[in-house]
C-alpha cells in the first residue's frame, strides 16, 4: 500500500514537472534572452546610467554632467565645477551660470581635470554624485 502511495505522489510530481517544462518552451526567445546579465556587467562598470533595480524593473535615466575638479583636499571626494549656458530672459543674451556639485570619487582625479559626474544614491549630507571618468586630465 505504501509503495502504490508513493508512485502516485512521483507520477504527481512528474506531470507537474512536464506542466513547467511546456509553459517555459512556450515562451519567446526573446524573453529568455540574457538582457539582465548584460545590463549587471554593465552596472558593475558603472558606465550605464540605466540601470536594473534590485525588483528586476529598470531605474529613470540617471543625469550626467561634465566640469572641471576645483578642489580635492578631501579622502576620495572631489568639487566639481559645472558651468552651463542662460539666456538672460530680459536683454537676450547668453549668461554662464555655474553649480559646485561634491562628487565620489574612486579614480584618483586631481585639480583641473575634466571629469564627468553621474547621479547616485546619497554618501553623504552633500555628496550624491559619483565620479565615473576623468574626461581629460589637467596639464601639469
Amino acid at each position: 500500500m505504501a509503495e502504490e502511495n508513493q508512485e502516485e505522489i512521483n507520477t504527481e510530481s512528474a506531470d507537474v514537472v512536464d506542466e513547467s517544462a511546456g509553459t517555459e518552451s512556450s515562451s519567446s526567445p526573446a524573453e529568455s534572452a540574457p538582457a539582465p546579465v548584460e545590463a549587471a556587467a554593465e552596472d558593475a562598470a558603472g558606465d550605464s546610467a540605466v540601470e536594473p533595480a534590485k525588483n528586476g524593473t529598470k531605474r529613470s535615466h540617471r543625469s550626467q554632467k561634465v566640469g572641471a575638479v576645483v578642489s580635492d583636499k578631501m579622502q576620495k571626494t572631489v568639487v566639481v565645477r559645472v558651468d552651463r549656458l542662460v539666456r538672460h530672459t530680459k536683454y537676450r543674451r547668453y549668461v554662464r551660470r555655474t553649480s559646485k556639485f561634491m562628487a565620489h570619487d574612486d579614480l584618483g582625479a586631481t585639480i583641473g581635470d575634466k571629469v564627468r559626474i553621474v547621479e547616485t544614491r546619497p554618501m553623504s549630507a552633500r555628496k550624491r554624485w559619483r565620479v565615473i571618468e576623468i574626461v581629460q586630465k589637467a596639464a601639469k
